[in-house]
């Protein structure tokens, strides 16, 4: 367990030089965020198409973006069900992380949408984040820990280029240092949309504060919670169901049913969102949740 809050601890396998640890210690927890996060990011970056003059795909920062997951899920034709089968296959136990990397730049390759939107990777795991470049899919992978420093100037020049942030983990980890040093790099810029599930044992409201420090607004969209995962223990699901209860929330349907849930919630200009709110330009027909 986290000694910090509660959760089980799968920082061993968060920076290895290939995912298969990864995808195998969340094997048997019905980790499923990422893959219900596609849709809503897909129907944002079709309003910031829409509202967009340039002919250039748009650019994603995946935060705590590990391997390139959501890169592989926004970039190629896979599921998050195809990942698992791939790297927890027993005839991979023997391949070098080297020709595992050569055979996933061919299988992602293979894969990739002929539109594909360009994603860099932020994430304080090096290892991670410079194995879903080196396969091809991350644009960009900065290993660079925007809890404790700014960012390089590469990465801030980079950063100034991004039209959507997305995090679909690491919500234990970073906090608003990291969210208002990606916004500081648009410099004189409109800072680029946000959208972050949000474990629900966690409060969002200093990040909110922090974007609205560079003119965005922070909503929130109701009615609805993602399910994460399943929990790894019953310490870490009484940890999660006393900090709910902590938040005032009601964990009845939800984390009582033995996972995490996480909340969405979107960062955009201010002006923007009071002519048509976040929620506005999602259409919940396109997921399914079960909460």
């Amino acid at each position: 367990m986290s000694p910090d809050n509660g959760k089980a601890d799968f920082t061993h396998v968060y920076d290895r030089a290939d995912p298969r640890d990864y995808f195998r210690s969340l094997a048997g927890l019905d980790y499923e965020m990422p893959q219900l996060a596609q849709p809503v990011f897909d129907q944002l970056l079709a309003a910031l198409a829409t509202d967009s003059d340039e002919e250039s795909p748009l650019r994603v920062l995946d935060v705590c973006c590990s391997y390139g997951i959501n890169a592989a899920l926004m970039r190629c034709d896979v599921t998050l069900d195809d990942l698992f089968d791939r790297y927890t296959d027993p005839s991979l136990d023997d391949v070098s992380p080297a020709d595992l990397a050569r055979a996933d730049a061919d299988y992602y390759a293979e894969r990739r949408h002929s539109d594909a939107v360009q994603v860099s990777g932020l994430d304080a795991a090096a290892n991670a984040v410079s194995y879903g470049q080196r396969v091809g899919l991350l644009e960009h992978a900065w290993g660079e820990n925007l809890e404790a420093a700014d960012p390089s100037d590469a990465c801030t020049a980079d950063l100034s280029t991004i039209d959507l942030v997305t995090m679909t983990g690491g919500s234990s980890y970073v906090t608003e240092s990291t969210f208002g040093r990606v916004a500081a790099a648009a410099g004189d810029g409109s800072p680029p949309w946000v959208a972050a599930f949000v474990l629900r044992t966690l409060p969002y409201d200093h990040i909110a504060a922090r974007m609205s420090d560079f003119g965005m607004l922070t909503e929130q969209l109701e009615g609805v919670s993602f399910p994460q995962r399943r929990f790894a223990s019953a310490d870490e699901q009484e940890s999660a169901l006393a900090a709910v209860s902590s938040r005032g929330l009601d964990a009845a349907g939800l984390e009582e049913t033995g996972r995490y849930y996480t909340d969405l919630y979107i960062s955009r200009p201010a002006a923007e969102a009071a002519d048509r709110s976040s929620p506005e330009l999602l259409d919940s027909s396109a997921w399914s949740t079960g909460a």
